[in-house]
């Protein structure tokens, strides 16, 4: 199983205004953020062979979504970049504890997307869903 980020999604107080920011990021450069440091188990990450990782972005204490990782380069002040498709994947929201920078999440503790198992979830508008999320109903 992959090997995954979780990391908080600083400023976002909802998924719809995760997914704008992600799709603007995505209009004008590559979507990447950046770290201090490599993660130690990027090749993990990375999924050599496996299918590769994602970062899990936590909103207002719940595990929201993920954006599958493309992999990792260099960014401007000798800092790391974390190459990111540009889409949010809905998952079933977790709670998660905010924290600072990042956090791996094993692959078994991973929430799975939503749409699985056939609930329909996935059909849902962003902004209902995270209504439904924040009453705990999905």
């Amino acid at each position: 199983m992959p090997l995954h980020l979780t990391k908080v999604a600083y400023g976002c107080d909802s998924i719809d205004h995760l997914a704008e920011r992600l799709a603007l990021k995505a209009a004008h450069e590559p979507a990447f953020l950046t770290t201090r440091y490599l993660p130690k188990r990027a090749m993990e990450i990375a999924g050599e062979g496996i299918g590769g990782g994602s970062l899990f972005w936590i909103v207002k204490h719940k595990l929201i979504g993920r954006s599958p990782i493309i992999g990792f380069g260099e960014a401007e002040g000798g800092r790391v970049a974390i190459y990111l498709e540009p889409r949010l994947v809905l998952v079933h929201p977790l709670p998660k504890r905010a924290h600072q920078g990042w956090r791996y999440l094993e692959g078994e503790n991973a929430p799975p997307d939503l749409g699985e198992g056939g609930d329909g979830a996935d059909e849902l508008p962003p902004a209902l869903l995270g209504e439904l999320a924040a009453m705990g109903l999905v």
